[in-house]
């Protein structure tokens, strides 16, 4: 999805701009807390078009040399992240230098600006927006955020330059390297490529946050979608969070499977946690990575602590393999192709109905759900009603009663009867029709 980027000098109305965006009954479909404040960005939809939008926020430093500064920076890693900018000015305060100096900086870039004037709250004031012409970024668009005044003729025209079209659909393998700071995105992506019988071509990723690698490994071509750090260096830390959460974000989301990297040394963090959850909900293959193993002094019990303490801390990803690797000496990084190829697999791997009942069945049958408010529960069919990832559906004659712990239930005797190591599976649970009563 393309990333819209709200920029601008603070107390013009970004964030109330963006909280309008998102209360919008057609707009916004999801939202997701950021790293650093609640609501930093969403996923939206307008006009049938789908995309992010990030509100880059107002700072507010010490002295005017730091905050002009902080305003440029953000504005520079705006455009280099994002596929489209919103720039919000004041119509009350008229053209300021900083509006001036930002506007200098949006010029010289060749991404799609929209020029919002905000706190137009009447047509009066809509003859105010006339004066920010003088910025060079075409026509102003005067609008109200507070009262959602003209905002909807404002998304319009945000959106008319985005594509209708999803990306062609790409066969090869997808894998993602995600991972907090610092625990070797980078340096596992060069290792992997730098690896001998893999030939290596550098093409554009399909988002413009990202250079995309693909590799040959025994003919197969293989896309390395690599999340490590910003391309400019900045001091802005807030801004470098948001866009380092929001580009993990955007590569799992285009993955089949994604390579989450733990640090050997510090051990599993809140943010790897946050990661590996992330990665899990969006029903992607996945792999634990423990990177700097090379590092850590270790007996023949050290790996099995280490996967101890990650299963005890991430219970509900236990189906994930964990491998144990360094991208400095390249040990053991291989096997992190030969994983993520089996995983995919897995992922679009069809069970035969039959064969699902006959077998599943038969052991739910043996351990049947428990009786919730007189009623006894009783599972009549279960059928895979999608791959990659696997959703099952299974019928029952009271599916809104079925615990949680029995699903769980289910999940274990499922992944015991068939090998789906490192891929999550769907369950849904409906009423059995009249046919099957």
């Amino acid at each position: 999805m393309s990333l819209i980027a709200i920029v601008g000098r603070p107390n013009v109305g970004k964030s109330t701009l963006f909280n309008r965006i998102i209360e919008e009954r057609h707009a916004i479909v999801e939202s997701e807390p950021g790293v650093t404040r609640d609501r930093l960005y969403a996923k939206g939809e307008w006009a049938g078009k789908h995309f992010h939008i990030v509100d880059t926020g107002g700072i507010v430093p010490e002295s005017d040399e730091v905050f002009n500064k902080a305003i440029r920076e953000q504005a520079l890693i705006a455009i280099d992240e994002a596929d489209a900018i919103v720039f919000v000015v004041d119509g009350r305060d008229g053209p300021t230098p900083i509006d001036r100096d930002i506007a200098s900086i949006l010029r010289r870039s060749e991404k799609p600006i929209t020029l919002v004037v905000n706190k137009c709250d009447n047509a009066q004031q809509d003859l105010s927006a006339s004066e920010f012409f003088e910025l060079g970024l075409g026509e102003p668009l005067p609008i109200s955020a507070i009262s959602g005044r003209s905002t909807g003729d404002f998304l319009d025209e945000v959106v008319k330059g985005l594509a209708d079209e999803k990306e062609t659909d790409d066969e090869r393998l997808k894998i993602a390297i995600v991972g907090r700071p610092n625990v070797g995105k980078s340096s596992l992506t060069n290792s992997l490529l730098g690896t001998e019988r893999m030939v290596v071509t550098s093409v554009a990723g399909t988002t413009r946050d990202a250079i995309d690698s693909v590799m040959k490994y025994h003919g197969e071509e293989i896309v390395l979608i690599d999340t490590a750090g910003l391309r400019r260096r900045s001091h802005i830390k807030e801004s470098i969070e948001m866009y380092s959460t929001l580009r993990t974000s955007r590569a799992i989301e285009r993955c089949d499977v994604a390579v989450v990297l733990i640090d050997a040394v510090q051990g599993i963090e809140h943010q790897d946690k946050r990661i590996l959850a992330e990665v899990a909900e969006a029903r992607k293959g996945m792999i634990i990575a423990v990177n700097k193993w090379d590092l850590v002094e270790k007996d023949e019990k050290t790996a099995e602590a280490f996967t101890r303490k990650i299963r005890d801390e991430m219970p509900t990803i236990d189906y994930v393999p964990i491998v144990y690797v360094s991208a400095l000496t390249r040990q053991r990084i291989i096997k992190i192709i030969e994983m993520a190829k089996a995983i995919r697999e897995r992922r679009s791997f069809r069970i035969q109905t039959h064969e699902l009942n006959e077998r599943l069945i038969e052991i739910l049958e043996k351990t049947p759900p428990p009786s919730i408010k007189s009623r006894d529960l009783r599972i009549n069919y279960v059928t895979q009603v999608r791959a990659n990832p696997p959703v099952f559906a299974f019928f029952l004659n009271f599916p809104e009663f079925l615990p949680d712990s029995y699903k769980r239930y289910i999940e274990r005797q499922l992944r015991g009867l068939y090998n789906l190591e490192g891929v999550p599976v769907s369950f849904v649970f409906r009423k059995k029709s009249k046919q099957r009563e």
